[in-house]
């Protein structure tokens, strides 16, 4: 599970950074400037969860904390950057705005996977 979680972490801060440069270099100027800030607010939440899956990866390899909510933790992060990130990205590229009704539930998966973090590290 944690050698998983630090695969997941080093695709999606990889994927980060490739969307980060392609919305800085392909989308400027493409698109308006409100949805060029939408499009930059999928990559930094992005990175800040993909850090956040490295972490717990980390913790797991060297079983510090709780590893029943450490798993559901890190599958929270997971989720949450597909819905919130990607739906972000899709809202940016193509201003449908309706895909902005899926971005709180990676929100709300953000939160769940930080707070089952901090219960992973309480109970150990």
């Amino acid at each position: 599970m944690a050698r998983l979680f630090i695969i997941l972490g080093s695709i999606n801060l990889f994927l980060s950074v490739a969307l980060g440069a392609f919305g800085a270099h392909g989308l400027e100027g493409r698109i308006a400037d409100r949805l060029l800030e939408v499009y930059k607010t999928g990559v930094h939440y992005h990175m800040i969860h993909g850090l956040g899956l490295l972490g717990i990866g980390i913790l797991g390899e060297r079983g510090i904390a709780g590893m029943k909510q450490l798993k559901l933790a890190g599958w929270f992060h997971q989720f949450g950057i597909l819905f919130f990130s990607f739906s972000l990205y899709a809202l940016a590229m193509t201003g449908i705005s309706w895909l902005g009704a899926i971005t709180p539930i990676g929100g709300v998966c953000f939160l769940i996977g930080w707070v089952l973090l901090a219960i992973a590290a309480a109970k150990k």
